[in-house]
């Protein structure tokens, strides 16, 4: 297959995409806070303002990104620009709390089609010698629309109001839309292949009842009749899904991936991760906020540390995994990431801005050596006709990572928060005492240190088997 010659047209088209989809995530985090005053609610109400559009994506991915290998790809990125564009609209005149999660799920259908493609567009356009530079500079172009959501959002709700924080997106989904439109290549539609509907339906099913599972468990607790009812629907679809996989000759997600042990340990891995900072940075706007007492617009400045810092290392990291290997890197990148979470331990109630800071410097940086190399390594590793389910395979361990992480770790910090509260808890869990706040931040950031430690294991032995694989082959 001839490249395309206009990679970095295609690159900068696909960064549209991503910045688009990326800004619009990190300004909504950093509006939890106003959005509880504003619409007189809960915290688990307003929860769902990021849940909905994260379970949303997660249902969507892998059915997008097979779509994607039959079809072509250009025509479901372009789609997905212009739905989200729409939908961010929408989200801005909402009246109601209700109305705006219901949009968010419309933004998220034109997020997945653009979130599940992207690896898989620079993926093809770059030779394998580039590869990890281009996901490194993509790593950094969501790093730019991280540090600017936040930031540009806690001076829209200070000086403007919560609506025109989804309005922003509209001139740049305008303008993402014409670069793909011009810059994305036309692929040839496979006439051969067919789209394995019922696979389709079963993974949407078990995909769907986990996620509410998760979330909803937080309130109701997970032994109460529907989470149990739900994680058993969960698994019996997951089962009938492995079992027309196996079964059918096209099948949506063509298990035979997994036997390559770099492409599911790094998916794994990358799972680990996100849950990780899915539920360690939806707690951030609530610390600052409500137990430092900082206003939104130093909240945004504040939340910028961590992607400023990735933004930083992603494109270096990518380059250097180019030269000496994907592991090598982001196992260093595990190691900083480990630094930094054990260094939140010591925020508390006093805690200044400088302080914040510097314990989330070492997080950003981890992220950004560790992503693009391991990035880098799943896309690689797969066959040129299956990038686009890759890409989604991608895109889905991320998102779950991240809806798991928010609502299991979320969950915890809620319950170690109530147990250092006692009686006082009963005003909710944002309004509780700053320190059982701060203490409960405290037990979550342990759970965190041990996922981490348990990627680094799997990491380190992977690199040791790496090595050795090497060596015999030299002897």
């Amino acid at each position: 297959m001839e490249l395309p010659t206009r990679k970095w047209a295609i690159l900068s088209a696909v960064g549209m995409g991503v910045f688009l989809a990326t800004i619009d995530s990190s300004i909504v985090n950093v509006a939890l806070p106003t959005l509880v005053e504003s619409f007189h609610t809960r915290f688990a109400t307003v929860q769902w303002v990021v849940l909905s559009y994260l379970l949303t994506l997660a249902t969507l991915l892998l059915t997008i990104g097979r779509w994607a290998d039959i079809i072509g790809k250009r025509p479901i990125y372009l789609g997905g620009m212009l739905i989200f564009t729409a939908g961010s609209f929408l989200c801005g005149i909402s009246l109601t709390i209700h109305w705006l999660i219901f949009f968010r799920v419309v933004q998220a259908i034109g997020a997945a089609m653009m979130i599940s493609l992207g690896a898989g567009i620079i993926t093809e356009a770059f030779p394998f010698e580039e590869r990890g530079k281009a996901l490194g500079i993509t790593g950094s172009i969501v790093s730019i629309g991280i540090i600017t959501g936040p930031t540009v959002g806690g001076l829209i709700i200070d000086l403007i109001s919560w609506h025109w924080i989804f309005f922003v997106n509209v001139p740049v989904g305008i303008l993402g839309s014409v670069m793909v439109y011009r810059y994305i290549p036309r692929s040839q539609a496979r006439k051969d292949q067919r789209f394995d509907f019922y696979g389709a339906a079963t993974l949407f099913i078990s995909l769907i009842s986990f996620l509410l599972a998760l979330t909803l468990g937080q309130g109701r607790g997970f032994t109460h009749p529907l989470i149990i009812s739900l994680l058993s629907i969960w698994a019996v679809f997951f089962l009938l899904f492995l079992l027309i996989e196996i079964r059918i000759n096209q099948p949506m997600v063509d298990l035979q991936l997994f036997r390559n042990h770099l492409f599911s340990l790094n998916l794994f891995t990358g799972f680990i991760i996100f849950v990780c900072l899915g539920g360690t940075i939806i707690l951030m706007p609530f610390y600052l906020q409500n137990v430092l007492g900082f206003a939104p617009r130093k909240v945004g400045l504040l939340l910028a540390t961590v992607p400023l810092a990735g933004g930083i290392t992603s494109p270096l990291a990518g380059m250097l995994s180019d030269r000496y290997g994907t592991r090598p890197i982001s196992t260093v990148g595990l190691l900083m990431m480990l630094v930094g979470i054990i260094s939140l331990l010591t925020l508390n109630t006093n805690t200044e801005a400088l302080g914040y800071i510097l314990c989330f410097i070492p997080v950003g940086l981890g992220i950004g050596i560790f992503q693009s190399p391991n990035n880098s390594a799943i896309m690689s590793a797969a066959p040129a006709e299956k990038l686009g389910i890759a890409s989604s395979l991608l895109s889905l361990t991320r998102t779950l990572g991240q809806t798991s992480g928010i609502a299991a770790l979320g969950a915890f910090w809620v319950s170690r928060v109530s147990a250092y509260a006692g009686s006082s808890f009963v005003m909710g869990v944002t309004r509780t005492d700053p320190v059982a706040q701060v203490k409960g931040l405290h037990d979550t950031f342990g759970v965190v240190i041990g996922f981490i430690t348990i990627a680094i294991v799997l990491s380190a032995r992977a690199l040791l088997k790496e090595k050795r694989s090497r060596s015999t082959k030299d002897t």
